[in-house]
């Protein structure tokens, strides 16, 4: 088994190229989603309950058992 990450894309800063792996990209993106939901219920534009409410329905329709696909 190899150690080499999978590279999801590539960032060119100050014309430094650098490889981005797909577990840092989902790292990055789940900071950056957490940051948002802090900032919006801090900020109270959301509502906690709404949005753990909302993650729920979402949860449903999304993660779906091939069971459920039948009905």
């Amino acid at each position: 088994m190899t150690d080499e990450k999978k590279i999801a894309l590539k960032m060119v800063v100050d014309g430094e190229t650098r490889d981005v792996s797909y577990e840092e990209l989902a790292l990055s993106n789940n900071l950056a989603q957490e940051a948002l939901v802090r900032l919006l219920i801090e900020k109270k534009v959301i509502d906690p309950k709404e949005f753990l409410d909302m993650m729920g329905k979402v949860k449903q329709e999304r993660y779906r058992t091939p069971e459920s696909l039948d009905k």
